[in-house]
């Protein structure tokens, strides 16, 4: 198994996607980048944290290869669009990659550079270390499927897991 940490603006959105994705195991929401322990989603939403929302993605890449897994990070949310992700703005919503050794530090910069290739805009995804990832409050984990009704599941989660099947149809069902 493998896991990756990744931060792309509110983390329900792409939790629904990985929720759904072939071969992963566990997504979990939370906080990591910044310097207060166990910080709040009220603190972090605060912007005095220097946390951003992510996710820690487990899967088994025997089964989806990790540049799925990044593709669909990639496909999820606006990587040129500095710390904010449509109406949600600030650094919390920042695209961004958080590595665990040079290896995957390494990975992620070759993928943002392929990224880069293929778009005019600047992509702005930061690489930055991994230090304590923070688990999000209950209310957090799998949301979409806990709430398929609320408004922001529906006008904005709804669409990106569209977008997700159209791109990658055999693994997100």
């Amino acid at each position: 198994m493998q896991t990756l940490t990744l931060g792309a603006g509110c983390f329900w959105c792409l939790d629904a996607v990985y929720q759904r994705t072939h071969g992963v195991s566990s997504v979990v929401s939370g906080y990591t980048g910044g310097h207060v322990d166990h910080p709040t989603y009220e603190q972090v939403c605060a912007e005095t944290t220097g946390h951003a929302e992510a996710l820690q993605v487990t899967f088994d890449p025997e089964i989806v290869p990790e540049h799925i897994i990044l593709g669909l990070f990639f496909t999820g949310h606006d990587s040129t669009s500095l710390n904010r992700q449509g109406n949600d703005v600030g650094t919390q919503y920042r695209s961004a990659m958080f590595y665990r050794d040079e290896d995957e530090k390494n990975r992620f910069a070759q993928i943002i550079e392929q990224v880069q290739a293929q778009i005019e805009r600047p992509v702005v995804t930061t690489l930055e270390p991994l230090g304590t990832f923070w688990e999000a409050e209950t209310v957090h984990q799998d949301f979409y499927s806990k709430y398929p009704t609320n408004g922001y599941c529906r006008f904005i989660v709804e669409p990106k897991l569209a977008t997700a099947r159209a791109h990658f149809h055999e693994w997100v069902a």
